[in-house]
C-alpha cells in the first residue's frame, strides 16, 4: 500500500491512506500511481495517461467532450447526504472543491460519472441506509460496465474513517473512500480511481477546518445558511464515536468565519446557523495577542475529562462579532455541550434580537447514574439548575435536547428518571434515538450493551410519548400570541400554505394570501421567501404552529415593538 499525501499537523491516533490497486488492474511503474520518497507522501498522477486514451480510441470509445473551464478527465458529480447538518456543511464544502477542479453537478444519478455519498456513523441504522444504497449502486455500476461508461463511487465522511478496510474490500464496488479531513484530496483521488485502482486518504487532521473555502449553499430558496466554526470534540463521552471520525477540536479563524456570514448576508440570506460538534467550546487561537487569555469557567456543576484550556478568542466573542454584521440576519447556533454557557454568552442572546431566543442542551439521560456512565460530566441536579438559569437570563426561551434509550447498564428506574426530566423540563423540540454501540469508543471496550433491544424499542416509545405531550403542552401555551416567522416557502402539504419557522426555530404554517406590510406600503403584498412575517397562533400540535398572516414586517421593526 502507498502512503497517501500529508495531513496537516495529523493526530496522534491516525490510520494510513493509500492508494489501493484492484485486483488484476494494471500497474503503472513500480509503484502504481507513484513513488513514495523518504519521509514524504505519494506523487500523484493527473490521471489516465496518453495510452490509456489510444486504447480507447481503438476501441471506439467515445470521449466526453470537457465543458468550458472543467479540467481534463473532470466529470458529472452526483452528491447525496446522510446524517447530521455538519454532513450537509460538508457536502458543500466538498462540491465547493471539485467546482473549482472542473466538475459539474448532476441531480440525475443516471448522467453521473461520479457518485458521492457523504455518511454517517453515529449509530447502525445510519452505516446500513448506506450498505443499503451501495447494494443499489452495485447493478447501476454493472450496468455502466457492460456499456463500456465508467463510473466512479466515493464513500466520504465518518462512515469512510471508520470503516475505510471493510469499505475497500466488500464486493469491491467502492473507488474512493474520504475521511472529514480528506476532502481536498477528492479531485487526485477521483484521477487515481480513474486508473483503475482504489484510493483512499482517512488521516484525521489537528488543524484542517477549511477555512479557505467558501462553500457552495445549497438550500432550497437560498433562505438559510449553515455555517461551520469548528471540527471534532474533545469530550470523549463513552457513547461517542465522533472524536475517533471528526477528530480532535479545533477553530476556524474569526476573520474567515465573518467573511462567509458577510457573503451569505450579501447574497440575501435572512438566517444562518453556526455549525459545530461542540459550537460553544470554540477557540480561536490564530491571533497572537489572544493566546494568553484565560480560560472561561464551565457551568456551575459540570467537569470535563480534559484541562481547561486557556488562550484564544472563544464563543461570546465570535457571537458578537457575527450577530452585528446584518440586523436582518437570524443567528442561531448547534450543536453545543451544557458545560459551555458562561453568563457572558447567554446574556448576550438575551440582548441581542437577532439571536434566536433558542437553546439545545443535550441531556442524553435523566439519571445521574447513568450519566457518568456516559461520562458526561454532569448530574441530574446540575443540568435542572442550568435549565432554571437559562429561563432566567433568557424569558420565553425555546429548549431542546437530545435523548439516549437503553444506554448500557440501564434500570427500569434509570428510564423513569429520563421520563420525569421530560416533564419537568418541558422541551419545545427533541431528539431521541435507542442506544447503539459504537466500536472504538470507551463503551465498546468498558461497559455491556446489555439492555435487550425490544427494552430499547419500548422504552424509546415511552420518551417519545412523553415528550410528545409536554411539547404539544408547551406550544399550546403560543395560541393567542403573534409569532415572528422567516418565510422558507410553500408548505409540503398544501401549496394555499406558506412555512417558515419563529424564533424558537418551530414549523409554523399559515394561509399563503394577500397582507399588509408594516413599512406602510399601502397596497397588499404577498410574503415571500427570505420574508419575516407576524402569524397570530389559533392551534398547536407537538411540531407545528397554525396561525393567520397578520403583516409582512422586518427582524429590526418586530424587535422594537416588543
Amino acid at each position: 500500500m502507498l502512503l497517501w499525501r500529508r495531513a496537516p499537523r495529523a493526530a496522534g491516533l491516525l490510520r494510513s491512506a493509500a492508494a489501493v490497486p484492484r485486483p488484476g488492474a494494471a500497474r503503472r511503474g513500480r509503484c502504481g500511481p507513484g513513488e513514495p520518497s523518504a519521509g514524504r507522501g505519494a506523487a500523484l498522477p493527473a490521471g489516465p495517461d496518453l495510452r490509456h486514451f489510444l486504447r480507447a480510441a481503438a476501441a471506439g470509445e467515445p470521449r466526453p467532450e470537457p465543458q468550458p473551464g472543467s479540467a481534463p478527465g473532470a466529470g458529472k458529480v452526483y452528491l447525496e447526504t446522510y446524517g447530521c447538518q455538519m454532513n450537509v456543511n460538508d457536502t458543500e464544502i466538498a462540491w465547493a472543491i471539485l467546482q473549482r477542479n472542473g466538475y459539474a453537478r448532476t441531480k440525475d444519478l443516471d448522467e453521473a460519472d461520479v457518485i458521492l455519498l457523504v455518511t454517517c456513523s453515529v449509530r447502525e441504522k445510519a452505516e446500513q441506509a448506506i450498505w443499503n444504497r451501495l447494494r443499489h449502486l452495485k447493478a447501476l455500476k454493472a450496468r455502466r460496465q457492460q456499456a463500456r461508461l465508467p463510473l466512479r463511487i466515493g464513500i466520504l465522511g465518518c462512515m469512510a474513517e471508520r470503516l475505510k478496510e471493510e469499505i475497500l474490500h466488500r464486493e469491491k464496488l467502492v473507488d474512493i473512500v474520504a475521511g472529514p479531513d480528506a476532502y481536498r484530496d477528492l479531485p487526485q483521488l477521483l484521477a487515481v480511481a480513474e486508473s483503475g485502482q482504489q484510493a483512499a486518504n482517512v488521516l484525521l487532521s489537528l488543524d484542517e477546518t477549511y477555512a479557505d473555502i467558501l462553500p457552495v449553499q445549497t438550500s432550497a430558496g437560498g433562505t438559510t445558511a449553515f455555517v461551520s466554526i469548528m471540527r471534532g470534540c474533545d469530550n470523549m463521552c463513552s457513547y461517542c464515536i465522533v472524536p475517533f471520525t471528526r477528530g480532535r477540536e479545533r477553530s476556524r479563524p474569526i476573520a474567515s468565519i465573518l467573511q462567509e456570514v458577510r457573503m451569505l448576508s450579501d447574497q440575501g440570506v435572512k438566517e444562518v446557523t453556526l455549525l459545530g460538534q461542540n459550537v460553544n467550546s470554540f477557540r480561536d487561537m490564530s491571533e497572537v495577542q489572544f493566546q494568553s487569555a484565560a480560560a472561561p469557567g464551565l457551568s456551575r456543576g459540570f467537569s470535563t475529562v480534559y484541562k481547561a484550556k486557556p488562550g484564544g478568542l472563544r464563543f461570546a466573542h465570535l457571537l458578537d462579532q457575527v450577530s452585528r454584521i446584518d440586523p436582518e440576519m437570524r443567528i442561531r447556533f448547534t450543536s453545543p455541550h451544557p458545560k459551555d454557557f458562561p453568563d457572558e454568552v447567554l446574556q448576550l442572546i438575551q440582548e441581542r434580537h437577532n439571536i434566536c431566543k433558542q437553546l439545545h442542551l443535550p441531556a442524553q439521560s435523566g439519571s445521574t447514574r447513568v450519566l457518568e456512565a456516559m461520562r458526561r460530566g454532569y448530574t441530574r441536579e446540575a443540568y435542572l439548575d442550568l435549565v432554571h438559569h437559562v429561563r432566567e437570563c433568557i424569558p420565553g426561551v425555546s429548549l431542546s435536547s437530545d435523548f439516549i434509550s437503553g444506554f448500557c447498564g440501564e434500570t427500569e428506574e434509570d428510564h423513569q428518571q429520563t421520563v420525569s426530566l421530560l416533564r419537568e423540563v418541558r422541551y419545545n423540540v427533541g431528539f431521541l434515538f435507542a442506544y447503539s454501540m459504537r466500536q472504538k469508543t470507551r463503551a465498546y471496550h468498558r461497559l455491556q450493551d446489555d439492555v435487550p433491544a425490544d427494552t430499547k424499542k419500548r422504552r424509546l416509545e415511552e420518551l417519545i410519548t412523553v415528550f410528545r405531550e409536554e411539547a404539544a403542552r408547551a406550544n399550546e401555551a403560543m395560541v393567542g400570541q403573534s409569532q415572528l416567522v422567516l418565510v422558507e416557502g410553500p408548505s409540503k402539504r398544501s401549496d394555499l400554505e406558506l412555512c417558515g419557522r419563529n424564533d424558537g426555530n418551530i414549523k409554523v404554517i399559515f394561509p399563503d394570501a394577500e397582507t399588509e406590510d408594516a413599512a406602510g406600503c399601502k397596497a397588499p403584498v404577498r410574503a415571500q421567501p427570505g420574508d419575516y412575517v407576524l402569524v397570530k397562533v389559533t392551534s398547536a400540535s407537538s411540531q407545528t404552529l397554525k396561525g393567520v398572516l397578520l403583516c409582512r414586517t422586518t427582524l429590526s421593526r418586530s424587535a422594537a415593538c416588543h
